[in-house]
């Protein structure tokens, strides 16, 4: 995985599957930063899953992660931590929820697009490259 960081948050970003992992509280600053109001829930309230899909580890503490809905209709299967250490989501998953919250209306849908363009390019804002 990579750690990429673009307004003071710090993504870890699998170029392979193209999945994002959100430690705990990351999401909120990253629905924060882009201005998105959103009533995104507190990780250990998500329902759990009934699914066949393989379960995922966590990056931090190695555990196999549950299987969570998150969203609106239709819910968004994404990769829990069962200790709270954080999120997974796979590819296309992130731009889901966030449509569903609200990041599409007033124009916010295209500085999400943006700024996952910056982070995942793996540059800052002078065109750097990040460490």
């Amino acid at each position: 995985m990579l750690v990429v960081e673009q307004s003071n948050i710090e993504l870890d970003y699998c170029p392979g599957c193209k999945g994002l992992w959100f430690d705990a509280d990351e999401l909120k600053l990253f629905s924060e930063a882009l201005e998105i109001k959103s009533d995104l829930p507190d990780i250990s309230s998500l329902p759990l899953a009934q699914t066949g899909e393989k379960k995922r580890q966590c990056p931090r503490c190695g555990k196999k992660m549950d299987k969570v809905h998150m969203g609106k209709e239709p819910m968004i299967l994404v990769d829990r931590c069962p200790r709270g250490h954080g999120l997974w989501f796979d590819g296309g998953e992130l731009a889901q929820v966030m449509r569903q919250q609200g990041a599409a209306s007033h124009g916010r849908d295209q500085r999400v697009i943006q700024f996952l363009g910056e982070v995942l390019s793996g540059s800052d804002e002078k065109g750097a490259p990040e460490r």
